[in-house]
């Protein structure tokens, strides 16, 4: 038994010099110069700007049956990959980063080719920024592109240091129901809420140590709270109370077109439990998607004019509006004010959403409709909000749907949804803003192995946002209240 032992033994430190010794230079390509043709990567990762302390970018080698990678900072240090695709160590390219930023990495890509031949391609850079991204990581729900059932769906947080994905909460917790607009206050995992829809429907609402269900439904409005944005302080969370139908179609390039019935503003008190409302947000026409100011002293939102629908579906415009709201007395202003008027521009806004410090105010422009992921026309535009200029993010919009964008709580950091892999299919891009209110190439959210992890994906990310630190939900409790119907009224204040 001792020499099986000892002979075991020995064939693995054979085995694991060998590894040893071909993961140290065994695999290394011949000196050569480099070619003038750049790498066909997946995904396109070359001249981004990435910050410091992201997870790995991982890439795939177009045509290449072994690749060797070799990065090089602009500040010092170096690291290398190789492999059947380049995927990095976690430990190294931390530090490379963290040591670069402000700086560039430099990636000197070899490819070996089916009868060995190997190939330098041309290097290309990604700039490591020195703005940090200080959030945890990103929550979204993960839905397939179906519409009228629903498999496998749930809310999902992702660690941007690394690639481990966590559920908040997933379907199979509530008796296969359809969970939706999901929302923090500033990324916060203690003021967050999320709205579950069937039987026993409601909305969560996480408030510190606090867990409630609520129906936000009252006979005084027109639907439940959809769309929603937290007011800073944590007090009041603005909704759109909707009722939405859905139309679909024949076109390959547009296959469904949501629209309200009706839809007005609410304002959700945390604190009493009581909406708050104003005739001036509660009309015939549709007021939807709101946000809130950084200061909390005003709400963004989007306005359309009555049309016949579905029949003139192509005809339903929206402009975007504001409306002063006084926390102090928890009450909507007595004017709504016009930023861009539809008729003005022929086109239709949706989703403002302001940067934390109160500079830009991030929207999507679509040919009609409210609902832009599923345009694929929908552009991202952006807009200083100290001088009203307004123009075209044309250094990331693709010619696909580009929607659903948050910001990040500093730095100009944003995400957002782009279906430019292939019209289907919703992912999770991110960039930055810089002083001069260009955005930085977008890059596709990091995976081990991306090409892999893409292709054999079938959900969408859908309405993704930042988190700030990792969400807890004791789904014990959530399942019980779900289950049991254990939801709490809300009513109007009068």
């Amino acid at each position: 038994m001792t020499r099986m032992k000892h002979t075991v033994l020995y064939q693995l430190i054979v085995l694991g010099f060998l590894m040893l010794l071909a993961g140290c230079g065994g695999n290394r390509p011949p000196v050569m110069d480099a070619s003038a043709d750049a790498p066909r990567i997946f995904p396109d990762y070359a001249g981004v700007t990435i910050p410091a302390g992201i997870a790995p970018m991982n890439f795939n080698v177009d045509d290449a049956e072994y690749v060797y990678v070799k990065v090089t900072g602009s500040k010092g240090g170096e690291m290398e990959a190789h492999g059947d695709y380049a995927r990095f160590d976690a430990g190294d390219w931390h530090e490379l980063t963290e040591r670069n930023a402000g700086g560039d990495l430099k990636f000197d890509v070899y490819v070996m080719k089916r009868g060995g031949e190997w190939h330098r391609h041309a290097p290309f850079t990604m700039h490591v920024s020195d703005v940090p991204l200080d959030d945890y990581g990103v929550i979204y729900r993960k839905i397939a592109p179906g519409y009228e059932t629903f498999s496998k769906i749930g809310l999902y947080q992702r660690d941007l240091s690394s690639f481990e994905e966590t559920p908040v909460i997933e379907e199979t917790a509530v008796e296969g129901k359809c969970m939706n607009c999901h929302y923090s206050n500033r990324g916060s995992s203690r003021q967050f809420v999320f709205h579950i829809r069937g039987k026993n429907g409601g909305t969560v609402l996480r408030k510190g140590d606090s867990l409630r269900y609520l129906n936000t439904k009252t006979p005084e409005t027109a639907g439940n709270a959809t769309y929603g944005y937290w007011h800073p302080d944590g007090r009041y969370i603005v909704f759109s109370a909707n009722r939405i139908v859905q139309n679909f179609y024949l076109n390959p390039e547009q296959n469904i077109e949501p629209w309200d019935v009706v839809s007005d503003l609410i304002i959700l008190d945390t604190e009493t439990d009581r909406i708050i409302t104003s005739p001036l947000v509660a009309t015939p026409d549709c007021e939807t998607t709101p946000a809130f100011s950084p200061d909390g002293k005003k709400i963004y939102f989007c306005k359309a004019d009555s049309v016949i629908m579905p029949a003139e579906y192509d005809k339903l415009r929206y402009s975007l509006c504001s409306i002063d709201f006084d926390a102090a007395t928890g009450s909507f202003g007595s004017r709504i004010d016009t930023i861009i008027a539809a008729d003005a521009i022929g086109k239709s806004i949706s989703l403002p959403r302001p940067s934390y410090d109160g500079r830009y105010l991030m929207y999507n422009v679509t040919d009609h409709g409210t609902s832009p992921i599923h345009h694929s026309d929908a552009d991202l535009w952006l807009m200083d909000l100290a001088s009203g200029e307004t123009w075209p993010m044309t250094e990331l919009n693709s010619d696909r749907s580009d929607a659903y964008h948050n910001w990040s709580g500093a730095g100009g950091w944003f995400l957002f949804n782009s279906k430019r892999l292939d019209g289907m299919y919703g992912n999770l891009y991110l960039s930055r803003v810089g002083s001069d209110g260009k955005a930085t190439k977008p890059f596709l959210l990091p995976q081990e192995n991306p090409l892999k992890y893409y292709s054999e994906s079938l959900h969408s990310f859908n309405a993704p946002d930042f988190i700030s630190d990792k969400i807890s939900l004791p789904m014990p409790e959530v399942r019980d209240m779900v289950k049991e119907g254990r939801i709490v009224n809300v009513s109007v204040r009068k």
